[in-house]
């Protein structure tokens, strides 16, 4: 089978980023032939086979012309088309593609009867600004069902009504051509969660499933130990909650706190930190590499995931998990469907910093407890997250809709 992945970003930025690559190794490894289409960075990785892009579009910038492509970009939709006579695969499967690659690459690959398999990673098929939080972190609904006047109202992209306006109107775009709802063939979300609130804003149940994110499970069957820090690890950015999760550590009189990553709230981390005199209890280890990471989870006490946004299903949680660590994990989004509060770790209510505060101090100060609930993390994350397991599904849908457009 050649199964052309797409993600507009060709280097590891993030949870989709991760999976793009990994399912690309996953799927070479099963003979399966994989081409790659993204957008031009000094940052992409050299993959080892095909590999096609687009020119990179910067949101940041004031190209006004460039940034209408967010809606419909006929330079990309050209290079599509390119890409498909050439490398002919038999099914697209795309990732993170809205804005920067914009919807034109679905609407050639539907004109020219190639399945499309749409991985939904996040939240922009619903909210604009894509975190559905408003503009003082609050868990904010109101564009549900294409009410994408409220993402102008209340500016929600960057504090831009410039921007909020851009979004909205790809929003609109995006609906009224069916994007989602007809041009895309499959839709696969990593959490229930994320299934059902695209069922909210109207997409038909029987074109999404849900899987999990998985990993190469015996990657991370590394020998542990226990150095008697807690971990957070990823991007430093308001929706991660990791105020939230200073201030509960601020609370308690135990343990270290590492935080590994980097992000746009980094200095305001910092500051945070020097500001409650935490800087002797608290470790800021920067962006790491991942066999850093994996070592940094596997000495840890407990991992942290105090999100304060719809999380849909984190690599960090299975990681952490495979490695038998126990998770303290924000009671939101995907995070509860793979936390099991008392079995493999603790859930609590997203924004009670008094209540996560409590669940870190048993874990730092309750040793069986944390080496039980580490078993059986390890245990369960075995079972669940395994990639012949995934291979074996995302098979199974492939096929599926390769078959039903040769129907029609």
């Amino acid at each position: 089978m050649k199964v052309l992945l797409v993600n507009k970003f060709h280097f590891l930025k993030g949870g989709s980023e991760k999976y793009y690559f990994e399912l690309a190794k996953l799927l070479k490894e099963r003979g399966h032939e994989v081409a790659f289409f993204s957008m031009q960075n000094e940052k992409n990785i050299k993959a080892d086979c095909k590999e096609y892009f687009v020119e990179n579009i910067d949101l940041n910038s004031n190209n006004k012309l460039k940034a209408l492509d967010v809606i419909y970009s006929k330079k990309n939709k050209e290079r599509m088309l390119q890409v498909i006579e050439e490398f002919k695969p038999d099914i697209i499967h795309v990732n993170n593609f809205q804005r920067q690659l914009s919807s034109s690459i679905i609407t050639i690959a539907k004109k020219k009867n190639i399945p499309v398999v749409f991985t939904a990673h996040d939240l922009q098929a619903i909210c604009p600004n894509i975190t559905m939080l408003d503009i003082n972190n609050n868990i904010c609904n109101a564009c549900i069902k294409g009410k994408y006047t409220n993402c102008i109202k209340k500016a929600c992209i960057k504090d831009s009504k410039l921007k909020s306006l851009l979004g909205a109107l790809e929003g609109y775009f995006y609906r009224i051509n069916k994007i989602y709802t007809k041009k895309i063939d499959y839709i696969i979300t990593p959490s229930n969660f994320l299934k059902k609130k695209l069922i909210e804003d109207g997409i038909p149940q029987e074109k999404i499933e849900t899987l999990y994110n998985f990993i190469d499970v015996e990657e991370y069957n590394i020998p542990t130990k226990d150095e008697g820090y807690a971990l957070y690890c990823g991007r430093l950015a308001k929706e991660k909650g990791i105020l939230n999760l200073i201030e509960a550590f601020s609370k308690i009189d135990v343990g270290t706190l590492y935080i590994a990553g980097d992000g746009p709230e980094a200095d305001k981390i910092k500051d945070t930190i020097e500001e409650k005199h935490l800087d002797k209890r608290i470790k800021l280890l920067g962006m790491l590499e991942k066999e850093d990471m994996k070592q940094y989870i596997s000495n840890s006490k407990f991992v942290v995931v105090p999100s304060i946004w719809y999380e849909n299903c984190p690599f960090s949680i299975i990681e952490s998990l495979t490695m038998g660590k126990p998770v303290i994990g924000s009671n939101i989004g995907g995070i509860p469907e793979l936390v099991k509060n008392e079995e493999n770790g603790f859930t609590y209510e997203y924004s009670n910093t008094i209540e996560l505060a409590k669940k870190m101090k048993e874990l730092f100060t309750n040793e069986e407890l944390t080496k039980k609930l580490g078993e059986n993390a390890k245990i369960n994350a075995k079972k669940a997250y395994a990639k012949d397991t995934y291979y074996d599904k995302i098979i199974k849908i492939y096929e599926n809709n390769i078959n039903n457009v040769l129907r029609k």
